[in-house]
């Protein structure tokens, strides 16, 4: 079995595409994943299953949740070796001068074009910071992430692919599921 973290785009947010965890968890456990547990209600899952191509992951929990629930939710699906190399990975970190605490990473379906990448001018949205690297954005925005330019809608927008937003904390306690869940073998 492997571990796999799940991120959702978009529900229960403004009282919009509501999925409670608990039917979410069901849902999942529908597919044959197992050890399956929830992080708040922004849609975060952490799960077990034989190993997967993580993009087929990800179709198979879209499709699932809109047979279920009747609306389209972008899922990302993420090994969590590779969760554990983004948080390895975060250049602000090593910058001593950032407060942990406004720290973000936004996890995109693919990586950007290089024609879409230079419609961004950095530096434009100062004090608010990102540094994008593959698939991912490291976001620092000292006003907080309600405060910015920088959201979905504008990666989106700009580099045309799906992104989700988590703060750090949600990251790390991400990381910390997928390690306590237990080491399990195909037998």
């Amino acid at each position: 079995m492997q571990t796999y973290i799940s991120i959702l785009r978009g529900i229960n947010v403004s009282g919009h595409k509501m999925i409670k965890m608990n039917a979410l968890s069901s849902l999942y456990e529908s597919l044959d994943f197992k050890n399956v547990k929830t992080y708040i209600q922004s849609g975060n899952v952490v799960f077990q299953t034989v190993g997967a191509n993580v993009h087929d992951l990800a179709l198979l929990i879209e499709k699932k949740i809109s047979e279920q629930f009747t609306f389209e939710v972008p899922v990302l699906v993420k090994e969590k070796n590779e969760m554990a190399n983004v948080m390895q990975n975060n250049p602000f970190l090593m910058m001593k001068d950032k407060d942990v605490t406004k720290l973000h990473v936004t996890f995109l379906s693919h990586h950007p074009e290089k024609s879409n990448l230079d419609k961004i001018n950095h530096g434009q949205y100062l004090p608010d910071e990102y540094i994008i690297t593959g698939s991912l954005i490291y976001l620092y925005c000292p006003n907080g992430y309600g405060n910015t330019k920088l959201n979905n809608n504008f990666f989106e927008s700009k580099l045309k692919v799906t992104a989700t937003t988590r703060n750090w904390k949600t990251v790390i306690e991400l990381m910390n599921m997928a390690n306590a869940l237990p080491e399990t073998s195909l037998s």
